[in-house]
């Protein structure tokens, strides 16, 4: 079965030449004198894998943010927030450019934007009492909303879609990276302040992130159909994290805004 989404594709023909090579897919084995024992097979991937490993990870990201939080000094936190958001920067180019997501890269990661959110999370905290349960709270209802519609197909993840979506967060990329090297150099572009135009950047962010979970949906969806092997449900766990940590820090952000509005 071809997808329309690019990643499902590229795993999608990864397993094809799995299946080809006769490699854990019930495949038979040459036995007998002179061959080599048959490999163990390879189990499919499920959707309670997917579910398993997700879990996981959130638990991990958890556990590290509230280390970093609490463990952390004041003095390093600057050093520690820009070196955790660098390192975790890499690590997931690294892991989505891989065919095949490596579950000890997977984890590191968790761990390393673990610490980012927990010390993001404390210092919005502190000026925002409470702003960091509405957030946590408001990012899993969205996603669990967005599970539904899916699930209902209300919002289905057709070529077009998946397509346009992916342009989309792209491009939203690029903005975020041009307004990080302009504020480098002492230029604001106003989409991460307080005033309209961060607010309505945040809310297409928002949006935008909360659409990329039905990619993720139809990537579990379709890699369960097509057989794909227990080990993809990494890079299906990896992608449902990535998408909860944008939204979670988005939401956080435009909470901030509000409530800073609020006290003018």
């Amino acid at each position: 079965m071809k997808s329309s989404n690019p990643v499902l594709s590229r795993l999608g023909q990864a397993a094809e030449r799995e299946r080809t090579a006769g490699y854990g897919y019930g495949e038979p084995y040459p036995t007998g004198p002179g061959y080599a024992a048959a490999p163990p097979v390879a189990q499919p991937m499920t959707i309670d894998d997917v579910v398993v490993k997700t879990v996981i990870l959130l638990g991990i990201t958890g556990i590290s943010a509230i280390a970093a939080w609490n463990l952390i000094p004041n003095s390093v936190v600057g050093v520690a927030w820009f070196g955790a958001a660098i390192v975790g920067l890499i690590l997931g180019l690294i892991i989505s450019f891989s065919r095949v997501a490596n579950p000890a890269l997977v984890v590191t990661y968790a761990v390393v934007e673990g610490a980012f959110v927990g010390l993001v999370s404390e210092a919005f905290e502190n000026f925002y009492n409470g702003i960091v349960l509405q957030a946590v709270v408001a990012t899993f209802g969205v996603f669990f909303l967005m599970a539904l519609l899916y699930k209902s197909r209300v919002i289905r993840a057709t070529p077009k879609f998946t397509k346009g979506l992916i342009a989309v967060m792209g491009g939203l990329f690029m903005i975020m990276i041009l307004n990080l090297v302009l504020s480098l150099f002492g230029v604001h572009t106003g989409i991460r302040e307080g005033g309209a135009i961060g607010i309505i950047f945040s809310i297409v962010c928002i949006v935008v992130a909360s659409l990329s979970f039905i990619l993720d949906f139809d990537q579990i969806e379709q890699g369960v159909r097509m057989g794909l092997p227990q080990r993809y449900s990494w890079t299906c766990a990896f992608g449902i994290l990535v998408g909860l940590i944008w939204l979670y820090l988005e939401i956080l952000r435009l909470l901030s805004y509000l409530q800073g509005s609020s006290r003018d």
